[in-house]
């Protein structure tokens, strides 16, 4: 038994003085960290990542696109762009062939909910993983990183309700954008579950401006002629209701017409909310987003799950950007995210 204890003190002082050694040498040389770190870094290498937007050439995508490729170059997976320029058809045809090619991630900016939804299925059931981008399918797939359309909605209408009180006419005008889009259809839903519960509000005019600023402000300029006692207006995209907001000023009634959208946060935007076109741009901010969906990337290329076998939803936090709060954090440029 004595000999057995000094066996096991022995044992201990070695062991003690092994720690000892490895400590004094990690403090001298570091630690290699290839535990953790190669699990992460080497299952990325090589893969293949695709974005479908609307288009390219404009502040979202842009952005968005500046955010991911960074992202790209420093972790060694590739990544694409497939741009179908605002065509539908061709958004159709770049998602077919790349169902055939199967990369290993396919991002999505969906032109509306219907679109695109069977060739996302059918992705999904060829092993292709899908990330949606701020615009949703009514399909489901693996993630969708964006806004909450309804919660804008209800946030815009709210405020316009508000600035259009029961001591002004209660006159609103509703812009959409593209009446199929997921942002137009779940605003829609929004401003009128907050407008047609109050007496004081009159909707009256509702029409489509595509995300082109020339037919928004070709559509105000004939609301205001119609009705000029009008008091606000609720917008899609602060791209296009810029075109509205410029009617109202060329007709002298930007202190009378107040009017809310939403969008990326650009410095564009907010230097309309300076120049009086906009009043106020509930903003998702593009780089938050940008940086959300670089983590899903990630996430989603090292997970084992099959596609389709896990579906997340991330909505982004928003930030209501009125004269009162511009700064250089929340009005970004793409300069600043390349």
């Amino acid at each position: 038994m004595l000999n057995m204890r000094k066996v096991c003190t022995v044992l201990l002082a070695a062991s003690a003085l092994l720690g000892s050694a490895l400590a004094a040498s990690a403090a001298t040389q570091g630690l290699d960290n290839a535990e953790r770190r190669d699990p992460y870094y080497k299952p990325l290498e090589g893969k293949r990542v695709v974005f479908v937007p609307l288009a390219m050439g404009f502040d979202l995508t842009e952005g968005w696109a500046a955010i991911m490729r960074r992202q790209a170059e420093d972790l060694g997976y590739t990544f694409e762009i497939r741009d179908p320029n605002w065509s539908t058809d061709a958004g159709t045809r770049a998602i077919t062939a790349l169902i055939s090619e199967k990369p290993d991630l396919m991002i999505i900016h969906n032109p509306d909910v219907q679109s695109y939804a069977r060739l996302l299925k059918r992705a999904e059931a060829a092993g292709i993983k899908v990330l949606q981008v701020n615009l949703e399918s009514s399909y489901t797939t693996d993630s969708y990183v964006g806004a909450d359309w309804v919660k804008v909605g209800y946030i815009e209408a709210k405020v316009l309700a508000d600035k259009c009180g029961p001591d002004t006419s209660g006159k609103i005008a509703i812009m959409q954008g593209v009446p199929t889009a997921a942002s137009n259809l779940y605003e829609l839903f929004a401003y009128h579950d907050v407008f047609d519960k109050l007496d004081h509000i009159k909707v009256v005019s509702e029409q489509a401006a595509n995300y082109d600023p020339a037919k928004a402000r070709a559509i105000m300029e004939t609301v205001l002629e119609q009705h000029p006692d009008l008091c606000g207006v609720v917008g899609n995209w602060d791209n296009q209701d810029v075109g509205a907001g410029a009617a109202i000023q060329e007709a002298g009634k930007s202190d009378q017409v107040y009017v809310v959208t939403s969008g990326g946060g650009t410095t564009n935007g907010c230097e309309n909310i300076e120049k009086g076109l906009l009043d106020m741009i509930v903003s998702y901010d593009v780089p938050l987003q940008g940086d959300i969906l670089n983590q899903q990337i990630v996430e989603i290329l090292l997970s084992d799950a099959k596609a389709g076998e896990i579906k997340n939803t991330y909505y982004t936090p928003l930030t209501l950007l009125t004269k009162d709060n511009l700064t250089p954090r929340n009005c970004w440029s793409l300069d600043d995210l390349k």
